[in-house]
């Protein structure tokens, strides 16, 4: 009589409105979500420290991608400066080539002039 007006007694003589059965079953679906509920909890924090370790492996390849951006920059500056001074060196070169030129024909002018000043000298001895 007592099952069909939807009361039941359970394992302890206690008086139940579920039939035992549903209540276990609900008991164990109640401990499988826990479990549930437990494991997706430890799934979020591997995920969140996954997330946290691809965040700083991310920053570090970024600071490595600024490092050498940064080298490679350098790097054409370094070379841009030395085209500037070999160019200035070049242009160095050319003019102490040019003075050097001038340089030689103003000794072989002055050899020549020395030259003719001694056979002067020599004319000037030999004619007294």
């Amino acid at each position: 009589a007592l099952g069909a007006a939807g009361l039941h007694f359970d394992e302890l003589n206690k008086l139940r409105v579920l039939e035992p059965e549903v209540a276990a079953q609900t008991a164990q679906l109640r401990e499988e979500c826990r479990a549930f509920v437990d494991k997706t909890a430890e799934f979020q924090k591997i995920v969140g420290s996954l997330i946290e370790l691809v965040d700083q492996l991310a920053k570090a390849a970024e600071s490595e991608k600024m490092k050498a951006i940064g080298a490679r920059n350098l790097l054409k500056s370094i070379a841009k400066q030395r085209e500037a001074q070999e160019q200035q060196l070049q242009a160095l070169i050319a003019e102490k080539k040019m003075q050097l030129e001038r340089y030689r024909i103003e000794y072989e002018t002055l050899c020549k002039i020395e030259a003719d000043q001694n056979e002067f000298i020599d004319q000037f001895i030999f004619q007294k």
